[in-house]
């Protein structure tokens, strides 16, 4: 099994800036895809950003440009940096990860959420 703990969520001005962070821990024997989604009240979870096979990055373009995911495959660890937020930024935001176990089966896993409020 793997957990996922996401930090750094918090309220911030709009303009400004964080840093989320995502550490997994458990069973991991090779990441496939980390990613980044949201969910603000009343719409869908939706993809913020992921770095899939190859280390490509995708970012909707809603955040592109102000958004960046990286990873640390030594800690396990997935960030995002979010520039220049705004308001609309609001959400729920679920670190997102699968893994790809020791006989190449493939698991996804969500953390719990941490709360991202772009308020002034």
């Amino acid at each position: 099994q793997v957990q996922l703990a996401e930090s750094g969520g918090g309220l911030v001005q709009p303009g400004g800036s964080l840093r989320l962070s995502c550490a997994a821990s458990g069973s991991i024997f090779s990441i496939a895809v980390v990613g980044w989604y949201r969910q603000a009240p009343g719409k869908e979870r939706e993809l913020v950003a992921r770095i899939i096979s190859g280390g490509k990055a995708n970012y909707p373009d809603s955040v592109k440009g102000r958004f960046t995911i990286s990873r640390d495959n030594a800690k396990n660890a997935v960030y995002l940096q979010m520039n220049t937020l705004k308001p609309e930024d609001t959400a729920i935001y679920y670190c997102y990860l699968e893994n790809t176990d020791v006989l190449g089966y493939r698991y996804a896993y969500w953390g719990q959420g941490t709360q991202v409020t772009v308020s002034s």
